[in-house]
């Protein structure tokens, strides 16, 4: 093998490995593009609550709370925005650790 030869195959291993870098990252944007999408659709936190709303808000006057109210952050409770406990079979079913939002008054 000659000197020239050489130069020519290491060429043609540099255009190859090119080629096969090119091909892999437009399959990768390729997968990312059409199947990540499924799966984050089904990770939404938020299963069936106000779906109509762009977006879901709820406030309350301080006053009105009382000594402690206790707040939903599972977007599960059946009672939301308040707190049913439905976090704990979130939790045991996803291996998730959410637990409720607690607000109480300080104690004077």
């Amino acid at each position: 093998m000659g000197p020239g030869q050489n130069c020519t195959v290491r060429a043609e291993w540099v255009a190859a490995a090119s080629i096969a870098a090119g091909a892999a990252a437009l399959g990768y944007l390729a997968y990312k593009a059409i199947l990540c999408k499924d799966k984050a659709s089904k990770a939404m936190v938020n299963p069936n609550i106000q779906k109509d709303n762009p977006k879901v808000v709820h406030a309350f006057d301080m006053e009105d709370l009382g000594d402690k109210a206790v707040y939903c952050r599972c977007w599960r409770s059946k009672q939301f925005p308040l707190c049913d406990g439905s976090h704990t079979k979130h939790n045991e079913e996803t291996g998730d650790n959410v637990g409720p939002l607690i607000i109480k008054r300080k104690e004077a």
